[in-house]
């Protein structure tokens, strides 16, 4: 049981986002039992004054920061995000400006990498918006550029978007200024592309036993169905 609590530990934190238990039920060719039972081991774990808090919701799995620590999280994040404008982000941003308006699962289609982190920071500084939601399964929120994307790219209107490859071009400049600034600054800190934010909300609660009157956590049943969130 230590060794599978173990295994789901490092599976949950190597994914970085949402990870259904039904998956790693499949592939560790476990019982649904044993893994809850694991759950919630890992739930206790990280609990309470823990930095990092264990989630579950719609059948998955995803390790969070503490919203007991926000604040101070976002004291020394915050200036970070707002300097960090890496490639990967400035990559997004044009992206969505050549295909919009464009949802973050067809974004992550094109760049085959998790796209959450670019999102959230390119919101946050207001240089994309949410424009409506496709017409599609789960409805996925449209996105597409702002005045401050513009800005950031002296631009007067979407229509002086230079050639892609152009843009590619000055994108890698950028990223090259931003990362011997940093340098000259003396930040060397390890920025990571990929992080979640969470908001507490409350989960429903489940009153569920198995056959041997183990009593099953509300995160998961063999009954759920694994719903993508957008």
């Amino acid at each position: 049981m230590e060794n599978l609590t173990n295994i789901i530990e490092a599976i949950v934190f190597a994914s970085g986002e949402a990870v259904p238990v039904k998956f790693i039920v499949e592939k560790l060719d476990c019982s649904l039992k044993s893994v809850n039972a694991s759950i919630g081991e890992l739930k206790e774990k990280y609990s309470e004054d823990s930095g990092i808090h264990l989630l579950t919701f719609n059948g998955k799995l995803q390790f969070a920061t503490n919203p007991k620590y926000k604040n101070e999280v976002s004291d020394v994040i915050t200036p970070i995000k707002e300097k960090e404008f890496t490639k990967t982000i400035l990559e997004c941003a044009a992206l969505i400006a050549y295909k919009q308006p464009i949802t973050k699962p067809e974004l992550e289609e094109i760049r085959q990498v998790s796209c959450d982190y670019a999102i959230h920071t390119l919101l946050e500084l207001e240089m994309i918006v949410p424009c409506g939601r496709k017409d599609a399964v789960g409805k996925p929120i449209l996105y597409a550029t702002t005045d401050n994307f513009l800005k950031r790219f002296k631009l007067n209107s979407i229509d002086e978007l230079p050639d892609y490859d152009e843009l590619m071009a000055q994108i890698a400049e950028l990223n090259s200024s931003l990362l011997s600034q940093d340098e000259e600054d003396g930040n060397y800190l390890y920025h990571k592309d990929e992080y979640t934010e969470t908001v507490d909300k409350e989960q429903p609660q489940k009153d569920e036993t198995d056959g041997d009157g183990y009593e099953i956590p509300d995160f998961i049943t063999e009954d759920d169905d694994v719903i993508k969130i957008e």
